[in-house]
């Protein structure tokens, strides 16, 4: 085995924890989406609103807003991070609804005034009973297509693990449920690797975009990878975002 190889079976042996990519740091870089998702939340979330954070992962993005504790509550499925952010966001005061099921089926009806989702699960019905009449719910997604050409590099049967998440598809519930769509917009960013080391860690800690990757079958697709990413320094795919920011419309009786 190579020092190349047994570099490649290190990076996936590597852990995340929460929502943290710091370990790719200068060995990525993702184009600008049309819109920042973190200036959207700030534009819809006033002091004094009660705010559900959706999936926040180990609560990286979230904290960036500095809300008040006693006002912001959050959800997360993934063991992992639910015990984290009991050592965390839940000593400073924050609200966490462990929420396996990714179905919000703890969270209280009628609660919050906004409801933000980056990258979340999407229960678009439960979204609406949480949120209080005229709340707001801002979302930035990934789509269905979202890295579809590497995947299918790595695996010539890959289907999408969500295929339905898309804009329209999503658009149209969110109408169903009854909400008012303010804004939608979808948009696609490359996404460049500078090794290929890196791109085994993000395969490895994404597996459902990459369902059953494991290095040592891969090892000829890697070297394939590394004779391209000779040619110009990088191997570069595509990343499939929307966002929605959608009003819950008061009850008609």
């Amino acid at each position: 085995m190579t020092a190349l190889e047994r570099s490649w079976f290190e990076e996936a042996q590597q852990s995340m924890h929460g929502w943290d990519f710091s370990h790719l740091a200068g060995r990525w870089q993702t184009a600008d989406l049309p819109w920042d998702y973190a200036a959207l939340v700030r534009e819809h979330l006033s002091a004094d609103d009660r705010w559900l954070d959706i999936d926040t992962g180990g609560g990286e993005l979230m904290g960036h807003f500095n809300h008040q504790p006693a006002l912001t509550a959050v959800t997360e499925g993934w063991q992992p991070n639910i015990e984290l952010l009991k050592q965390t966001v839940v000593k400073k005061g924050i609200t966490l609804y462990p929420d396996a099921a990714e179905q919000l089926t703890a969270v209280p009806n009628s609660t919050f005034d906004i409801v933000t989702n980056s990258h979340g699960a999407m229960p678009v019905k439960r979204i609406a009973e949480v949120l209080k009449p005229g709340g707001r719910f801002v979302t930035q997604q990934v789509g269905a297509t979202n890295n579809y050409a590497l995947s299918r590099f790595f695996d010539e049967h890959y289907e999408p693990a969500y295929p339905d998440n898309q804009l329209l598809t999503v658009m149209a519930q969110m109408q169903a449920a009854g909400f008012e769509i303010l804004r939608a917009e979808q948009a696609y960013a490359a996404l460049s690797f500078t090794d290929v080391g890196a791109i085994v860690y993000y395969a490895t800690v994404i597996p459902w975009e990459f369902p059953h990757f494991d290095v040592a079958r891969m090892l000829p697709k890697l070297h394939q990878l590394q004779s391209l990413l000779a040619i110009n320094g990088r191997v570069t795919t595509f990343e499939d975002r929307f966002m929605i920011i959608a009003r819950k419309l008061a009850r008609r009786d």
